[in-house]
């Protein structure tokens, strides 16, 4: 399944002359600073529909925690049935919801990984007597297109649920000196078919206070 593309990032072509004040970023700044959303999940991804979600359920009472995780089907070969312990993934479908082992259809939309990890555990809790499940969720096809006056164009990837700017940039080994950093085009789907178009100027020093620094953030 083609995996969704959460960003494009679009560097403008300069054709002058750069000189360093062009190329330098973050200009100026001359104390530390904390990022937006570095302290908590403020900005980590929500869950919108065509999402890719693998969820795993483990505990110490393997046959209880068994029945919530969906393996790949066996399939036969010359009478023999084999088993790859390989976890399906579920895809939220256009309600936002995904079918969830045993506790059916579950609303996932405008959660991040955290919510809904400490939602399903909520959930499964009465199923276990010794312990609460650990719950573990990611979403799959989280990814980033960056085109443009950068090293390396192309299509990354984060299993994090989260990416800066800043990590896009250094995936693709960063802007050539031909590249506008004042003028960043970002293009972002708001999950409801509406395309987001913001400008960043990445030689100014309060983009660190800004949450559009994390790609997803509005």
């Amino acid at each position: 399944m083609n995996k969704i593309i959460y960003t494009l990032i679009l560097i403008m072509i300069s054709i002058s002359c750069s000189q360093v004040k062009d190329i330098s970023y973050f200009q100026n700044i001359e104390q530390i600073m904390t990022l937006p959303g570095s302290n908590g999940n403020g900005h980590d991804a929500r869950i919108k529909p065509k999402d890719i979600l693998s969820i795993t359920v483990v505990s110490s009472e393997p046959a209880a925690s068994r029945r919530y995780n969906l393996f790949t089907p066996q399939t036969e070969t010359g009478g023999t049935f084999y088993s790859q312990a390989v976890l399906q993934n579920y895809l939220v479908d256009s309600d936002g919801k995904i079918n969830f082992p045993s506790l059916g259809s579950l609303k996932v939309e405008g959660l991040n990984t955290k919510e809904l990890e400490l939602h399903i555990n909520n959930l499964l809790a009465p199923f276990f007597t010794e312990e609460k499940p650990v719950v573990t969720v990611r979403i799959v096809n989280y990814s980033v297109n960056i085109m443009g006056e950068v090293l390396r164009p192309g299509k990354y990837e984060s299993m994090s649920g989260r990416m800066t700017i800043l990590d896009g940039l250094a995936m693709a080994g960063d802007m050539t000196i031909y590249g506008r950093r004042d003028n960043v085009k970002v293009l972002r789907d708001d999950g409801n078919g509406e395309l987001i178009i913001y400008t960043l100027n990445l030689t100014d020093k309060n983009m660190f206070y800004s949450p559009r620094i994390f790609f997803g953030a509005k």
